[in-house]
C-alpha cells in the first residue's frame, strides 16, 4: 500500500515543478522583451495556444485511460475544410455547425470502435485515421481557399471576450477546462477512466465499461477538436486544406508535460493546465526574441523527450530506494536471529 500513499505526493512535486517553470518562462520573457506581459501580448499568447489547449483536454482523458489519439489535429483540418467548402456552397451556418458536430462524432466514433471492439492498438489507428482524415480534407477542399466568412465570425481572432484581453479560445478552453476537471477528478467516471489506464483487466473485472467509457472518449474528442477546427479557421479567417497540419505532437508534448503518465492512469487537469502555460509561455518568448520559427520543433521534441524521460528516471529511482533497504533487512534479519 505504500506506493499507492506516496503517489499524489509524487504528482504534487510535478505540479509545483510546473509551477516554477511557468515563473522562469515569465522571468526569461520579461527579460528579453519588455513586451511579454502587456495585454496585447496576452491575448495573442491564448489566441495562438487556444485551439491547441482546447485539444489538449480530451486527450488528457484517453492518455489517462491508456490509449492515445493522433489524430486530433487531422479531425481539426477536416472540419476546418468542411466549414469552407460549405460556407463557399452558400449554407447556413447553423446548418454547417450541426454538420461539422456529426463529423466530429463520426470521426471519434471510428477510432473508439476500431480500438475497443476490433481490439486494434490506438497508436496504429490513430496513425492510420491521421492520414484518412487529412485525407478527406485534401478531397473536400482540393487546393482552394475558402476566407470570404462574415464579420462576426471573423473577429473571434481579432476580438477579446467582452472587449477584455481574454481570447474566445481562451475562455472557451478555461470553461472546458474546469468540465472536464470536475468529471476526471470528481465523479464515477473519472475513477473507472484512472482505474481502466492502471489495469484494464482489473477494471473490466470490477464490472467497469471499459469499451463503451474509451469509445466515448474518442468521441468526445472527435467533437473537441471539429470545434477546434472552428476556432482554428475562424482566427485565421481562412479555410484551407492543410490548416493544423503537424499539430498533433505539439497537442502530446502539452499533456505528457503536465504529468499525464504515458502509460496512463496518472494525470491531472491541473497539471496539463500549467502544461499549456509552460508551452505557450516558452513559444511566445522564443517568438519575442526572433528566435528562429523553422526551428520551433525543436523547444516541442525537448519539452516531449523531458516529461516522459524524468517521470520514468523518477519512478525507477523510487523503486530503486525501496529495493535496497528491503535487501538490507534481509542479510541483517539472519545475523540478528544467529546471535539468539
Amino acid at each position: 500500500m505504500e506506493p499507492e500513499h506516496r503517489a499524489p505526493l509524487a504528482w504534487l512535486r510535478w505540479e509545483t515543478g510546473l509551477v516554477l517553470v511557468v515563473i522562469a518562462i515569465g522571468v526569461l520573457g520579461v527579460s528579453t522583451s519588455s513586451e511579454f506581459l502587456t495585454g496585447n501580448n496576452i491575448f495573442n499568447l491564448g489566441l495562438q495556444s487556444g485551439e491547441i489547449a482546447i485539444m489538449a483536454l480530451p486527450m488528457t482523458l484517453i492518455v489517462i485511460s491508456g490509449e492515445i489519439d493522433l489524430s486530433v489535429a487531422s479531425i481539426m483540418g477536416m472540419s476546418s475544410a468542411l466549414l469552407g467548402y460549405l460556407w463557399h456552397r452558400h449554407w447556413s451556418m447553423l446548418a454547417i455547425f450541426a454538420v461539422i458536430l456529426v463529423v466530429g462524432v463520426l470521426a471519434g466514433a471510428i477510432n473508439g470502435l476500431l480500438i475497443t471492439r476490433l481490439r486494434l492498438p490506438s497508436l496504429a489507428v490513430t496513425i492510420g485515421t491521421l492520414g484518412l482524415y487529412r485525407g478527406v480534407a485534401d478531397i473536400v477542399l482540393g487546393p482552394n481557399t475558402v476566407s470570404n466568412f462574415p464579420g462576426s465570425y471573423a473577429n473571434v481572432g481579432v476580438s477579446g471576450v467582452f472587449n477584455t484581453n481574454l481570447s474566445y479560445s481562451g475562455a472557451i478552453f478555461i470553461v472546458l477546462a474546469v468540465i472536464f476537471g470536475v468529471v476526471i477528478h470528481f465523479t464515477p467516471v473519472g475513477r473507472s477512466i484512472y482505474a481502466m489506464g492502471a489495469s484494464p483487466e482489473a477494471a473490466t473485472f470490477a464490472g467497469i465499461r471499459v469499451k463503451r467509457i474509451k469509445t466515448m472518449l474518442f468521441i468526445v474528442s472527435g467533437v473537441v477538436c471539429s470545434l477546434a477546427g472552428v476556432l482554428l479557421t475562424f482566427r485565421l479567417s481562412t479555410s484551407v486544406n492543410t490548416n493544423g497540419l503537424g499539430l498533433e505532437l505539439d497537442v502530446v508534448a502539452v499533456v505528457l508535460l503536465g504529468g499525464v503518465s504515458i502509460f496512463g492512469g496518472k494525470g491531472t487537469i491541473v497539471g496539463v493546465v500549467l502544461g499549456v502555460l509552460a508551452f505557450a509561455g516558452l513559444q511566445n518568448a522564443l517568438l519575442l526574441t526572433n528566435f528562429n520559427q523553422e526551428a520551433a520543433s525543436i523547444p516541442v521534441g525537448g519539452l516531449l523527450l523531458v516529461s516522459v524521460f524524468v517521470p520514468i528516471m523518477a519512478a525507477r529511482a523510487g523503486r530503486l530506494r525501496g529495493v535496497i533497504p528491503r535487501r538490507g533487512a534481509g542479510t541483517a534479519s539472519p545475523i540478528g536471529s544467529g546471535d539468539e
